[in-house]
């Protein structure tokens, strides 16, 4: 007991002076609009100075561009407004969440996730839930909101720890959120900021969303059975039996009315699927390429955001209609804004972003730091093994100070995609590193956006439950996360393995 108490306030203490560092940064769009001040300034004074490097693909001699200079200044006027709109990630997020505020706003996504859980045998309950949590956070917070609370309840109604439950729920949702089977709105998000990094180097280069899909695809039943394994092992164990208050609750069973609207939704996803798979078969498809007929830079590549919208708002107007949540379109109008709703502040932090990532490149302060530490890095001589692991420490390290995946990303890709670049590895490669680590941490992570949530969903069961409960029982995932994920990824630069769709390991010479 005394052990258990002094390794409890260890972690209290580690994670207080987590919180304190973290509660001690400013706002992230704060942030970023100092960054680019920053960098404005940074600008100038390197400019006074002799530094430069040799482009190793042009071979022309890189240097400071000054933007407090009169052409410098006439640049940040004129071009502030397209910063902003020509950001890569805006529009896709905004597209993406618009299909999904659809599909949510009717009742589509809750109702498949408890069909999930409910259809699950009990000997298959904890990896169904792992399972589903991972698969949940393709649409954004239903995770969180939805999946983990019902966990806790679908584990106290089987008899087990709702704890546990909770906790398996949260490890999938958030430990493993770079793993799915589906693109979510996060993928084009990453693949816009990755596109925009790369160009630094190579000004053509494309990043598609899909780029890190085959990786994802494994990584999903990899987290899904190591999350099996963290709670039945060690968890559940750990925790012992529930002795609370809260009384088991009998989960409600689909009612006729959204069985209707599951059907509905089905027969109308099947039809998609087979139109887009009508597009892409036949080898002269209308979704392929219109010249070359291949698939990989086809509109279906180039229009997977398109798609993502077009599935769920179809799956979503169809549940509606059949449940009867949509009496009209005026319902349908209420999803989608209510999904533009959640987006305010992070299109503020767009706007200041995009400003930073646009002074960063105009400088070219990115593409000298990217030469100058390939150079380094080419001395170490370290392989690309050891290189990705210190790199996803890193990733997973920022994450624990710095809870936004696409803020800590349009920080990071600028500086280590070209000098990843010009190591040789793909930008894709680098992106998938980085989600490795970025995803790693969050379920011990007090700035991750819902962990405060997290806090409150295990006071329920636990009314001395705090900040020390949640690390010591997510601790363990977050670590056999982080051993599983890197093996994982050592297995996938041995064997050279593409990480998705035209999105090699190693830039092609």
């Amino acid at each position: 007991m005394s052990t258990t108490t002094t390794r409890r306030s260890g972690v209290d203490r580690f994670l207080s002076f987590i919180e304190r560092a973290g509660n001690a940064l400013p706002h992230p769009a704060t942030l970023f609009a100092g960054l680019a001040m920053l960098v404005v300034l940074l600008s100038w004074l390197f400019s006074l100075t002799s530094l430069s490097a040799l482009h190793p693909g042009t071979g022309e001699t890189v240097t400071p561009v000054n933007l407090l200079s009169a052409e410098g200044l006439h640049l940040i006027l004129t071009k502030m407004v397209v910063n902003f709109t020509g950001f890569a990630p805006l529009g896709t997020v905004l597209v993406a969440l618009l299909g999904i505020g659809i599909a949510e706003g009717s009742g589509l996504i809750g109702a498949v996730l408890r069909a999930v859980v409910l259809a699950s045998p009990k000997r298959l309950l904890t990896f169904v839930i792992v399972f589903a949590g991972v698969m949940s956070n393709a649409a954004s917070e239903v995770g969180y909101v939805l999946l983990v609370p019902l966990a806790a309840v679908i584990f106290l109604a089987a008899g087990r720890h709702p704890l546990a439950g909770l906790a398996a729920a949260f490890a999938g949702v958030s430990g493993g959120y770079s793993a799915n089977l589906l693109l979510g709105t996060i993928d084009p998000l990453l693949a816009g900021l990755s596109q925009e990094a790369a160009r630094i180097i190579d000004k053509s280069y494309a990043v598609n969303p899909a780029c890190n899909y085959y990786f994802m695809f494994v990584s999903t039943f990899i987290i899904a059975g190591l999350g099996t394994w963290v709670t039945e092992k060690i968890v559940i164990p750990r925790l012992g039996t529930y002795t609370g208050e809260e009384k088991a609750e009998e989960i409600r069973k689909a009612t006729p009315e959204e069985k209707r609207g599951l059907l509905f939704a089905t027969v109308a996803v099947l039809l998609f699927i087979a139109f887009v798979l009508g597009g892409l078969l036949p080898e002269q498809g209308y979704l392929r390429d219109p010249k070359t007929f291949e698939i990989l830079h086809s509109p279906f590549m180039s229009g997977i955001v398109a798609l993502i919208f077009l599935s769920s708002a179809l799956g979503g107007i169809a549940y509606g209609i059949g449940a009867g949540t949509f009496k009209s379109d005026n319902d349908v109008m209420k999803g989608m804004a209510k999904s533009m709703e959640t987006l305010g502040s992070y299109i503020v932090l767009v706007f200041f972003a995009a400003q930073f990532v646009a002074y960063f490149n105009w400088t070219n302060l990115g593409l000298i730091l990217a030469i100058k530490g390939a150079d380094v890095l080419k001395a170490a001589q370290l392989g690309p093994i050891p290189l990705m692991i210190a790199f996803v420490l890193v990733s997973a390290t920022i994450n624990l100070i710095m809870g936004s995946a696409s803020a800590k990303w349009a920080i990071m890709a600028p500086v280590f995609i070209p000098m990843f670049m010009l190591l040789g590895y793909s930008p894709e490669f680098t992106q998938m590193a980085y989600r490795v680590g970025d995803s790693v941490t969050n379920i011990i992570s007090p700035m991750m956006s819902y962990f405060a949530l997290i806090v409150a969903f295990i006071a329920r069961y636990d009314k001395k439950a705090g900040i020390g409960t949640v690390i010591s029982t997510m601790l363990p995932y977050s670590i056999v996360f982080l051993i599983g994920w890197t093996v994982l990824l050592i297995i996938w630069v041995l064997l050279e393995l593409p990480i998705g769709p035209g999105a090699p390991m190693y830039l092609v010479k």
